[in-house]
């Protein structure tokens, strides 16, 4: 097997005798050994078009193991025969944490306050009173394990929570409320995985249906958004957003976002944590046991989720 960082020997916990690990940090880093002979692939976090064709000379590949939770840049590109699988329950803590983070930054103007300080200007009396999370009615678009991890995280502050997914079922709602949910939510997070279905999903009509003052939260995919219209609607003020992810990314010197006092942009960095690679190895360890025994790999990706 190949993993992508050296300190996953170790954090992968015992393997049985007979594997043989080897370490692929980069995509334009040289093969450890002959490609041929991989058998189980954890690939380095950054799933660029380049990474995926590293799967190409793999003939002997079973299993691709993802230290991501998005699986969009692989699906449809591997040979058949070859389980994918995400790192979901991962990047639970660590996108949840961001969220709220986010959310708390931007109603409390953290990101205001900040640019005053770096002109070394007391900016108390520019945008105080400032808005509160407390109270707040929260829309989660998208009810998987980060769903989940971010809504009890916001629990504490006394936020009414409701969940939409692809599909409803008990307690979420399904993809066809959001019309009527929309104009009563006053934060609506994104956690959605990149899919043909939701693609453009937060489109013109989607932002025009929220309410004035409220706030768009995106730690999903940027292209779940479309740019044109997301940056129309900031651009008039109406809407307040925090973006982890954006369509292009990395977001160009020229876009308009950079300069909205109403957006906070982060460089997708909502999973960047120092607890994320011993969290992740675990998993990959657990897969390997898992695979070598014969069992069902848990987190296979169907259908992009």
């Amino acid at each position: 097997m190949w993993i992508a960082h050296e300190a996953g020997r170790e954090l992968m916990g015992p393997l049985p005798a007979g594997v043989e690990v080897a370490v692929l940090p980069a995509v334009d880093a040289p093969p450890p050994g002959d490609p041929a002979a991989v058998e189980f692939w954890v690939p380095p976090n950054v799933s660029s078009p380049g990474l995926v064709a590293l799967a190409g000379p793999m003939t002997g590949l079973k299993v691709v193991q993802l230290l991501s939770a998005g699986a969009d840049a692989w699906i449809g590109r591997l040979r058949e025969g070859v389980t994918l699988c995400d790192a979901r329950g991962v990047h639970d803590p660590n996108v949840a944490e961001w969220v709220v983070g986010a959310i708390i930054a931007s109603v409390r103007r953290f990101d205001h306050f900040a640019r005053a300080q770096a002109a070394h200007r007391y900016a108390a009396a520019e945008v105080t009173p400032t808005d509160e999370l407390t109270g707040k009615r929260v829309l989660i678009v998208g009810a998987g394990s980060i769903g989940a991890a971010t809504a009890a995280r916001l629990a504490p502050f006394d936020v009414r929570v409701t969940s939409v997914a692809h599909t409803a079922r008990d307690g979420v709602h399904g993809v066809a409320d959001l019309p009527r949910l929309l104009p009563d939510a006053d934060v609506v997070v994104l956690l959605v995985p990149l899919t043909a279905q939701t693609e453009g999903l937060v489109g013109a009509a989607f932002l025009a249906a929220m309410p004035d003052g409220a706030l768009l939260v995106n730690a999903a995919r940027g292209r779940v958004a479309d740019t044109a219209a997301l940056t129309a609607e900031l651009a008039s003020g109406r809407l307040r957003a925090a973006l982890d992810v954006t369509d292009p990314e990395p977001l160009p010197p020229d876009s308009p976002l950079w300069d909205m006092p109403n957006v906070l942009l982060t460089p997708h960095i909502a999973g960047a944590v120092q607890g994320t690679v011993p969290r992740a190895y675990r998993l990959v360890g657990a897969q390997v046991r898992r695979y070598l025994a014969g069992e069902p790999l848990d987190n296979q990706v169907r259908g992009g989720y």
